[in-house]
C-alpha cells in the first residue's frame, strides 16, 4: 500500500482520513492522485476549498476533505510533536490520532478500528456488543495491553492487516493465523460468532427526479448551500420541476439508476430538455459549459447521470435522450 512508503505525518494523515469508511482498493488511486496535486501540508492548507472538494469528489463524506484541508494548514504552521497535538487537529478522533502518533512519532497508542475490534474480541472471546460505549472502552484497554511499546506503529498496522486479511468477518482463516494459539475464540469454537454487533436497519428507499437541461453545450446546475450538512458547495442537477409544460416535453425519464449513500438508497430518474434558448424560470443556479465541469466539485449522483446521458449506447429520440437497451 502506497502510504506504507513513508512515516511523514502529513502523508499518513491523508491516508487515514481517506480510509475512514472507505475500502482500501478504492482509496489507492485517490491517494496517489490527491498527493500528486497536494504533495505537502502547505500546498493543501493554502489550496482553495473548491479545488480540494473537486479532487475528493467520489470518495464521499466530504466533511473529511474540508477538515483535512484545515488540519494541513495547522500542520504547515506548526508540526505536531505528540498525541495531544495531533488529537486537536480538525476531524481527527481518538483512532486517527493514535494511528498517527504511533506510526509517525513512535508513541505507544493503540489504534483501534473495526478490524482491530474484531481481532481483539476474538482473542479475548468477548461477547460484548461492540456498539456499546463500555465494550468499546474495554476493547481499547485490551488493545493497549497487547500493544508492543517498542514498535507501536508496526504493531498497529499489523493488527489492522490481520483483521483485514485473515481475521475477516464471516470466514476467518484460523489455519494460517499467526496468533491462533493465543485466540480464545478459536479454542472455544466461537470465532464466527464474534464480534457481536447490532444488525443494520433496512435501507430507506428514496425517489429523486432530476432535470437535465442543455442549451448551446451548457448545462444548468445548482449549487448546494454552504450551510448544508451533506456535500455543501457541490454542484448538481436540479430537481425536476412539476409543471404542465414539463410533463408535455418529458413524457418519460431519459435515464434511471440507483445510488446508495450510507443507509439511503436513491432511485434516480433523469428528465431531459433541450430547448433553443435558456428557460426563464431556471434562474437559481448557473449555466456551466461542458468543458468547465472537470474543474468543479460535482455530486456523484450528477456524475452518474451525465455519464449515462453521454454513453455511446444512448441515443437522441424526438429531442429526448433515452437508453437504447
Amino acid at each position: 500500500m502506497p502510504w506504507r512508503e513513508s512515516k511523514d505525518l502529513y502523508l499518513v494523515l491523508v491516508s487515514e482520513i481517506m480510509l475512514q469508511q472507505t475500502r482500501v482498493e478504492t482509496v489507492i488511486p485517490y491517494y496517489r492522485a490527491f498527493l500528486a496535486r497536494f504533495p505537502d501540508a502547505a500546498t493543501l492548507g493554502n489550496a482553495p476549498e473548491t479545488d480540494v472538494l473537486t479532487a475528493w469528489a467520489g470518495l464521499g463524506y466530504y466533511s473529511r476533505a474540508r477538515n483535512l484541508r484545515l488540519a494541513a494548514a495547522q500542520i504547515s504552521a506548526r508540526q505536531p510533536r505528540e498525541y495531544a497535538e495531533i488529537r486537536s487537529l480538525p476531524g481527527v478522533g481518538p483512532y486517527t490520532a493514535a494511528a498517527l502518533a504511533s506510526i509517525s512519532l513512535n508513541e505507544p497508542y493503540a489504534a483501534v478500528d473495526g478490524n482491530v475490534l474484531r481481532v481483539v474480541s476474538r482473542i479475548a472471546n468477548d461477547p460484548g456488543e461492540i456498539s456499546s460505549t463500555a465494550v468499546k472502552k474495554r476493547f481499547d484497554e485490551l488493545a493497549g495491553q497487547l500493544l508492543d511499546p517498542a514498535r507501536p506503529g508496526d504493531f498497529n498496522q499489523a493488527m489492522m492487516e490481520l483483521g483485514a486479511t485473515i481475521c475477516v468477518p464471516a470466514s476467518p482463516a484460523c489455519g494460517t493465523c499467526p496468533v491462533s494459539e493465543h485466540c480464545q475464540a478459536r479454542m472455544a469454537g466461537t470465532q464466527r460468532e464474534l464480534p457481536v454487533k447490532q444488525g443494520k436497519p433496512p435501507a430507506r428507499k428514496l425517489q429523486q427526479d432530476l432535470l437535465f437541461c442543455e442549451v448551446d453545450a451548457s448545462i444548468y446546475l445548482v449549487r448546494r448551500s454552504a450551510a448544508e450538512k451533506r456535500m455543501a458547495g457541490f454542484w448538481e442537477l436540479p430537481p425536476r420541476p412539476v409543471s404542465t409544460q414539463d410533463a408535455r416535453e418529458s413524457a418519460l425519464p431519459a435515464a434511471t439508476f440507483t445510488h446508495q449513500i450510507v443507509n439511503d438508497r436513491f432511485e434516480v430518474r433523469v428528465w431531459t430538455r433541450y430547448p433553443r434558448k435558456r428557460p426563464a424560470h431556471l434562474r437559481d443556479g448557473a449555466w456551466i459549459a461542458r468543458h468547465q465541469l472537470t474543474g468543479l466539485p460535482i455530486s456523484t449522483i450528477t456524475k452518474k447521470a451525465l455519464a449515462i446521458l453521454a454513453a455511446p449506447e444512448t441515443r437522441v429520440l424526438s429531442g429526448r435522450r433515452t437508453l437504447s437497451k
